[in-house]
């Protein structure tokens, strides 16, 4: 791998990234009241609150409005996709959530057939659930936990992952790389026999009102809102932003460029040549119309972000 001098190529990059006259309210839309609203009016029947996050963003996109339910009940927070997040700064991360008062927290990467931190899952809930009140379920033998967080972070990759665990049964939650796949609120899931265990799969749901722009970014490069709503163009811009400003130049080597740039449509450029990926665009000149090709910027965005989102350029820490 190439070596490439921080200091040197530091003062090439921004500083901040210039979100223009956007604001927050019209540029991330909060919304999704009625879900919450249903989630609130079941948890008479729920034992435990297992909140799942995206590892990469554990402070970023939480969403208040469960916190002011989860302290009436046992709560567990899941940090998923560890696979894709730098982790080094662990301790710290920990010390911070305790420091909110969120102490039972679990590193996760659902997707794997074998997460030793899954298996954990089920002996902590039984010890939170028993060491406290269940109010009006003390008769009840079996368990409900309820799953909530925002869209596209691993609650049903969760569902499936633990059903796997104690069950040895496949899929029982639709399982998507864009957020919103789960429709239906609380659909009850059962994945484990001893003790019986229900899960309460529910969608994603964002924050009545995103804090800041900078919040939002993360949380659409994670992918937690829809692509189109932000623009690719603007998300992909971010995505070298934050690349460039924690020093990771994975994206040089995949994608054939010279250097570390701080230039989005020099990259993309180099992105679309890289996949060979052009459109057919009309000309005007002075002997007529004609055709030629030019480098896909759209394709290169696409592929930029999902290259993120897979891991393929390395782990990354965006809080």
């Amino acid at each position: 791998m190439r070596i490439y001098h921080s200091l040197l190529n530091a003062a090439k990059f921004r500083k901040v990234f210039d979100f223009g006259e956007r604001e927050v309210a019209h540029w991330f839309p909060g919304h999704m009241a009625k879900g919450l609203k249903q989630m609130r009016d079941s948890l008479r029947k729920v034992d435990c609150i297992i909140e799942i996050h995206d590892a990469r963003i554990p402070f970023s996109g939480r969403n208040p409005s469960f916190q002011e339910s989860l302290d009436v009940r046992p709560h567990i927070l899941l940090l998923n996709k560890l696979d894709l997040a730098d982790t080094s700064k662990k301790q710290s991360i920990l010390k911070q959530l305790d420091r909110e008062g969120v102490r039972n927290v679990l590193f996760t990467d659902c997707l794997r057939q074998r997460d030793e931190n899954v298996k954990r899952i089920v002996p902590l809930v039984t010890e939170l659930i028993g060491s406290g009140s269940r109010f009006h379920r003390e008769e009840d033998r079996s368990y409900c936990l309820m799953v909530v967080g925002v869209p596209n972070v691993g609650k049903s990759s969760l569902i499936n992952a633990v059903r796997r665990t104690y069950l040895k049964k496949g899929k029982a939650s639709k399982v998507g790389g864009e957020p919103g796949i789960t429709k239906a609120v609380l659909t009850k899931i059962q994945v484990c026999e001893r003790p019986i265990i229900y899960l309460l799969d529910t969608p994603g749901v964002l924050p009545p009102r995103i804090e800041n722009i900078e919040t939002g970014m993360k949380l659409a490069l994670c992918g937690t809102i829809l692509d189109h709503l932000v623009g690719e163009d603007v998300i992909a811009d971010y995505l070298l932003f934050s690349l460039n400003r924690r020093e990771r130049f994975s994206y040089i080597e995949k994608y054939n460029l010279e250097e570390p740039s701080d230039d989005i449509q020099h990259v993309l450029k180099c992105i679309a040549v890289k996949l060979g990926k052009t459109k057919r665009v009309k000309a005007i000149t002075g002997v007529g119309n004609i055709t030629v090709q030019l480098p896909d910027y759209s394709a290169a965005a696409y592929d930029f972000i999902r290259a993120f989102r897979k891991g393929e350029l390395g782990k990354v820490m965006l809080d």
